[in-house]
């Protein structure tokens, strides 16, 4: 078996339904599909046996302990020789694997990672959502994009890796939050090569509300003081930027009162996330919906990490157990 396709689902399977539907279409065929449950309440057991025939798959069922070790699990009972990890919010472009294939035959790496897309059907704020994740403007082009202010990082909604690479570190860690980021540093240090392969991309849907959003990325950015904790070299200036945006913005929102100039620094930044967006999505809702949502994400991650160095750097209280409820909602 040249890839086995680990998929970590928690109540979600009108979700895995769609993601298994873009697996059965894929123009390669050398592949397995391992279905993770990760102690869910409303379990996707019927939607997987509907593609028994039609995909090599196995469905396991869990108690619930987070997304990394749901991983593991499924890892255990892998036989491919590379491990593809994907979200259960993707639908998966039907040349996906011949993409991956191409890329390691260039030039082989030990893990690997592609960028996401958003799809048609998507609506306008889970696009504009999208934008705003993988926008050289709110995240500074990390999470896939050619222009980018650090290394190219893998993330589990799109993350490949040697089968006995993958052993030989553990696994992804127990932490509900920054897991994939934590595995990658842990390759990094121990001298491991990765990769972008820019055209094995995903669809991604992500979150579909702000509310859910702001949620998903405070969580984040109190996971990157987490990680910093694990692996002193990791923090870097990029990771400083939402705070800074916080503190920044913040401070000229409330002088605006008394000098109303100072208004024009929230205002251009908008702008300019208005206008490209409107470029790549050439659509004037999801432009200014992409608007709320650079915010929503920089404001969210910022205050996540200012609230994470408060309590576990100012006042030494390590993380133990953090996120364990959340991590879902």
């Amino acid at each position: 078996m040249r890839f086995s396709v680990i998929i970590p689902v928690y109540n979600r399977p009108a979700e895995v339904e769609e993601l298994l539907q873009s697996l059965a279409g894929q123009a390669y065929g050398n592949f397995e599909v391992i279905i993770v449950e990760d102690g869910s309440k409303v379990p996707c057991s019927d939607v997987v046996s509907k593609f028994g025939s039609g995909l090599k798959i196995q469905y396991f069922f869990k108690e619930n302990t987070g997304p990394g070790l749901t991983r593991n699990h499924g890892a255990e009972r892998a036989k491919g020789e590379f491990l593809i990890f994907f979200d259960s919010d993707c639908i998966i472009p039907s040349d996906y694997f011949t993409r991956v294939e191409e890329e390691l035959a260039t030039e082989y790496v030990d893990f690997f990672g592609g960028p996401d897309a958003t799809h048609p059907s998507f609506t306008d704020v889970q696009k504009a959502i999208g934008y705003s994740m993988t926008s050289f403007f709110t995240t500074g082009g990390i999470r896939g994009g050619r222009v980018k202010l650090e290394r190219f990082t893998p993330r589990s909604f799109n993350m490949g890796i040697n089968a006995e690479v993958f052993h030989s570190v553990g696994g992804f860690s127990n932490m509900r939050f920054g897991e994939d980021v934590d595995l990658s540093l842990r390759l990094f240090e121990m001298g491991f090569r990765s990769r972008l392969f820019p055209k094995a991309f995903v669809y991604h849907k992500r979150r579909t509300d702000f509310r859910k959003f702001f949620k998903q990325v405070f969580n984040s950015g109190m996971a990157r003081i987490n990680l910093s904790l694990n692996h002193k070299s990791s923090l870097k200036l990029v990771h400083l930027l939402p705070s800074g945006f916080v503190m920044v913005m913040s401070a000229a929102i409330l002088l605006s009162w008394a000098f109303p100039v100072t208004f024009l620094l929230p205002l251009l930044y908008s702008f300019a996330i208005l206008f490209d967006s409107l470029l790549k999505k050439n659509s004037i809702r999801v432009a200014l919906l992409s608007v709320v949502a650079a915010w929503v994400q920089l404001y969210g991650y910022g205050l996540g990490f200012i609230y994470a160095l408060w309590l576990w750097v100012v006042h030494g209280k390590r993380p133990n157990g953090a996120f364990i409820k959340n991590f879902y909602r």
